[in-house]
This record gives C-alpha cells, sequence and structure tokens, in this order.
C-alpha cells in the first residue's frame, strides 16, 4: 500500500559534543520534532546525524520514531532513512526503510520502505510503500 503525507520540523535541537573530530565538512547531531499530515498523520522524534554543507553536500543518517496513524491505523513505529546530496539540491543516493518488530497496536507488524521528497515550493512529503500487519 501506498501512502503519503507532508511533514514540518517544528523543533530543531543541537546535540552537544557530536563534532569533536574536524573533518573537511561540518558535522554535528540534531534532535528533531516533526508534524505529519495527510494519509501519514501524527508526530516524530528524529536522530539526524549529518556531515554536510549546503554549498558543498554530503551526508546525513537518521532515525525516526513515529507516533500516529498511517491509513487510519494507529500506533507507534520506527523508520530509518539517509541521503546523500552533491551540493545542487539533488539527492543522489537514499536509503528508507521501516525497522522491522517496531510497530505497535495496529501498527504492529508494520513492514516496508519509502521515501522522503521534497517539492519545488519546499514541501515536504513523506511516502511509504508498506504492508500493514
Amino acid at each position: 500500500m501506498r501512502v503519503e503525507g507532508t511533514f514540518r520540523v517544528t523543533e530543531t535541537r543541537p546535540v552537544d559534543g557530536t563534532a569533536d573530530l574536524a573533518v573537511g565538512l561540518p558535522v554535528g547531531h540534531l534532535r528533531m520534532v516533526k508534524e505529519f499530515t495527510g494519509d501519514v498523520q501524527g508526530r516524530s522524534i528524529t536522530q539526524f546525524s549529518y556531515v554536510h554543507d549546503p554549498a558543498v553536500g554530503g551526508t546525513y543518517v537518521a532515525t525516526e520514531s513515529f507516533d500516529g496513524t498511517v491509513a487510519g491505523r494507529g500506533g507507534r513505529f520506527a523508520f530509518a532513512h539517509s541521503a546523500t546530496d552533491t551540493g545542487d539540491g539533488r539527492r543522489s543516493a537514499e536509503l528508507f526503510l521501516v525497522v522491522p518488530g517496531s510497530g505497535t497496536d495496529e501498527l504492529t507488524g508494520i513492514t516496508g520502505g519509502g521515501a522522503i521528497e521534497i517539492d519545488d515550493d519546499g514541501t515536504h512529503r513523506l511516502v511509504l510503500d508498506v504492508e500493514l500487519g
């Protein structure tokens, strides 16, 4: 089943001590809160680590704990994603998967993957291709 929702980041907080070993790009770690609307509705807490400079590009990896509904079914689950870009706004690689065994309540058994898409107007969209257990 394919479901979609849009999201926005409502809170971003740097986590101290993650850039102790400098490399050629900025290194950091953020805690984010996201709010989702659409077929995917609710909020997530995101642990976001990056090696990235907007002018040059870089890579991020993230894990999210989601609480809400997917296609009207309520519960919680986790997903992980990463992407690499070349600084021109294009992603050259992306990984997105639902963490196996992480679903609760009506989302117990959720499996699959998806993508984060960014529309030309800057809207962030979560697209999930999932099976609901």
